[in-house]
């Protein structure tokens, strides 16, 4: 069974985008996102694929999405249980990318939280991150980022 990790970065009130693009470009979280998804796949929605300037190198990209999609390089899924029906055929890391929906659907299986809490609010933030139960999970700090915009690397573990 695959382990899902979901990542993301945050807001003060779980901000995640807005205008289907990040609210903030951090350099160094960008590369930890790179780092932590390099040679594994990438699961998203239709409007974060839409995102994408281009297929994001070293990932299999899945999408789940109601939509057709005729592009090479991705695998597409049309509803949730199919795709986790594959997933489950899976002995590897998977990363849930977004959106906001797809975290939502997500959170149920999540294996943990990959979370940059960014110290900073954006007011208007359209897309926020799901509300989860904290207290399924064991916190753990990876790194903090202090900066113009200061931010903290977190793995949430469920227990």
């Amino acid at each position: 069974m695959a382990n899902i990790i979901l990542i993301a970065a945050i807001g003060k009130n779980r901000e995640l985008g807005k205008n289907n693009d990040l609210i903030w470009h951090l350099k160094e979280d960008l590369k930890f996102f790179k780092e932590a998804t390099m040679n594994h796949i990438i699961v998203m929605g239709y409007n974060t694929f839409k995102s994408l300037p281009k297929l994001l190198p070293g990932r299999k990209h899945i999408i789940l999405t109601h939509r057709d999609i005729n592009s090479d390089g991705v695998q597409v899924f049309h509803n949730m249980e199919e795709l986790l029906t594959y997933l489950n055929s899976l002995d590897e890391d998977v990363y849930i990318i977004g959106g906001a929906s797809i975290y939502e659907q997500f959170i149920p299986y999540a294996n943990e939280l990959l979370l940059t809490e960014i110290d900073a609010e954006c007011f208007e933030a359209d897309v926020y991150f799901p509300v989860w139960k904290e207290e399924d999970y064991i916190k753990e700090k990876i790194k903090d980022i202090d900066g113009d915009i200061s931010y903290s690397h977190i793995r949430y573990r469920r227990k």
